[in-house]
């Protein structure tokens, strides 16, 4: 499905159609919603965002795809960056990568001490129970696809020149820190995959399936008024869906 074909697929249609009656219950009752968005480099995070947002209303989302920090926010509290981001009343945020850069890329990548990692660890399941407590509706995807799935797509991206921005020193280290990157991601799901707050991991190698899917798992998972109006299928695929929680 490529994406200038999006508007006629019945399926996406149907979704998108969905999307948008959600997002209007979202904006008429100052609903408060973020949704994150991570997985490896070349994992679909920001194409799926664009899925999600292709016809939904922009005065009620925001995307966040927050920069390295700078120096007077590495003096702050980690997450104060992020929770300036957080959804306002009737607001959708999606999050392309978050806070859990301290969970998998700092450590691997060495952005980050050994005791700001566990001090993350400590804080962060706390810090999302107090964000959903308080009314916000969180949702955490990890996209997950294998190593030839990287590799294929790292080198397409170092030859489309409509995709050459991406690379970046993480992207050049993805391949070689492989294996490190699974350790950290599994004590990731470990720590802070909980029964409030899961992750919702999504088999990514075929993308067009993963942002179906994803979406279907958020108009699954929101009850608002009109919910199956388009009589599509909102229940995600267990094949390509699954749950991590460990807490």
């Amino acid at each position: 499905m490529a994406f200038h074909s999006l508007e006629t697929d019945p399926v996406y249609i149907n979704l998108q159609t969905e999307m948008v009656s959600m997002q209007r219950w979202v904006m008429e009752n100052n609903k408060r919603i973020a949704i994150i968005f991570e997985g490896r480099d070349t994992a679909g995070k920001g194409g799926a965002i664009m899925r999600f947002v292709r016809f939904i209303n922009p005065r009620g989302y925001r995307v966040v795809a927050k920069p390295k920090p700078t120096e007077t926010e590495m003096g702050q509290w980690y997450f104060q960056r992020y929770i300036k981001e957080l959804p306002d009343p009737g607001q959708i945020v999606f999050f392309d990568r978050s806070w859990y850069n301290r969970a998998v890329v700092e450590p691997v990548m060495g952005f980050c001490s050994k005791e700001q990692y566990r001090e993350f660890l400590k804080q962060v399941v706390a810090l999302e129970e107090m964000l959903i407590n308080d009314g916000i509706i969180l949702i955490k995807f990890w996209f997950s696809i294998d190593v030839d799935e990287q590799k294929s797509r790292l080198e397409n991206r170092k030859v489309d020149p409509l995709k050459q921005w991406k690379l970046s020193t993480v992207d050049m280290q993805a391949q070689l820190k492989w294996h490190e990157f699974t350790k950290y991601k599994e004590a990731m799901f470990e720590k802070t995959g909980t029964s409030l707050s899961p992750w919702v991991v999504i088999k990514g190698n075929d993308r067009d399936k993963a942002r179906l899917e994803a979406m279907r798992y958020v108009l699954n998972n929101i009850d608002y008024p009109e919910k199956g109006i388009t009589k599509e299928r909102l229940t995600p695929d267990p094949e390509i869906v699954n749950l991590q929680i460990n807490n």
